[in-house]
C-alpha cells in the first residue's frame, strides 16, 4: 500500500466517522448507545426495514390519536352533566 493510498484510505474513515458522529449529535447518551448497537448487530438492509416499520407505526398511532382529537372536538364540552339521581338504598 502507497502513502496516497494509505492517507486516502484515512481520510475515508475520517469523513465515515464524522458522520456516524453528526448522526447522534443531540442524542443522549442511552440513545447513542442504542444506535451504535443496532449498526453493529443489524446490516443495512435491516436497519432500512425497521426504519420503514417504525415509521408505519407512528403513522398508526397519529390516526388513532388524530380520531381521538376529533372526537374530543365533536363532543360537546360547555354541555352541562346529565343531572344526578338519587337512588334510595334500603
Amino acid at each position: 500500500m502507497t502513502d496516497q493510498t494509505r492517507e486516502t484510505d484515512l481520510e475515508q474513515r475520517i469523513r465515515e466517522l464524522e458522520q456516524r458522529l453528526n448522526r447522534y449529535e443531540g442524542s443522549s447518551g442511552p440513545e447513542t448507545a442504542f444506535w451504535a448497537l443496532m449498526h453493529r448487530i443489524f446490516p443495512e438492509d435491516a436497519r432500512k426495514h425497521m426504519k420503514v416499520a417504525t415509521r408505519e407505526q407512528l403513522i398508526t398511532a397519529r390516526g388513532y390519536i388524530d380520531r381521538w382529537i376529533t372526537r374530543l372536538d365533536d363532543a360537546n364540552v360547555d354541555a352541562a352533566p346529565p343531572p344526578r339521581e338519587d337512588i334510595e338504598v334500603k
